[in-house]
């Protein structure tokens, strides 16, 4: 978060505008995680010392990693050598409401021997083009040197604009999933990137379930 006398900034402020990865996330104390949000939430951190406070700018993309269990091979694997209160305890350091700021959650599952063995995977060039001509559709709607993450509340409502399945869509996935209110916004959020990857004005049912299917699940 930053700190000493005079303050100085943390990683957070050193990452603004850029990616913070946080390696093997479980490892981290859960006092250090959740001072991540309002970083997350505000895109500042305020320092305050004896000599006066100091309020810096953070507007970071996190990106963390982290195996499920301490012995990184899973419950659900058959193999885990942990407690399951060791565990629980592990998954423990990640809360609701740090959770609750992470939009996509993707599980990657152990490769096999095979695919170690097989080529190089393909190259990111092609989704490349796809990101740069996403963040122009972007900029065209919000401004120079913005992009979806930047919306305010009001831009995001009017930016988005569902079709009556999509409507539907997101009803329903609020009510299965049980989001808050926060989670409802980010879910739209990320339909509308979604959408705009897709070069497409409008956002279908189908964008809304793929941003649905990436929100992490409480019971997982």
């Amino acid at each position: 978060m930053g700190g000493s006398s005079p303050p100085r900034p943390g990683e957070v402020t050193l990452a603004h505008r850029g990616v913070l990865f946080l390696d093997e996330l479980g490892e981290f104390s859960r006092e250090s995680l959740e001072a991540l949000r309002q970083p997350l939430e505000e895109g500042r951190v305020a320092i305050t010392r004896a000599r006066g406070a100091v309020e810096l700018p953070c507007r970071f993309m996190l990106v963390a990693a982290s195996n499920p269990c301490p012995c990184g091979r899973g419950e659900e694997s058959g193999e885990c050598e942990c407690r399951p209160a060791s565990a629980r305890r592990y998954r423990a350091k990640l809360s609701g409401a740090l959770a609750d700021r992470i939009d996509l959650s993707v599980a990657v599952e152990r490769p096999t021997a095979q695919e170690m063995a097989a080529g190089a995977p393909v190259g990111s060039a092609g989704v490349r083009e796809r990101v740069v001509a996403a963040r122009e559709r972007q900029e065209r709607r919000l401004g120079l040197g913005r992009c979806n993450a930047d919306m305010t509340l009001a831009e995001l409502r009017d930016a988005t604009s569902l079709t009556r399945e999509a409507r539907r869509t997101l009803a329903q996935g609020h009510a299965q999933l049980r989001l808050s209110g926060r989670g409802h916004d980010r879910v739209l959020r990320v339909s509308r990137t979604i959408a705009d990857l897709e070069g497409s004005d409008a956002i279908t049912d189908e964008h809304v379930a793929r941003a649905i299917g990436l929100r992490r699940r409480g019971s997982e």
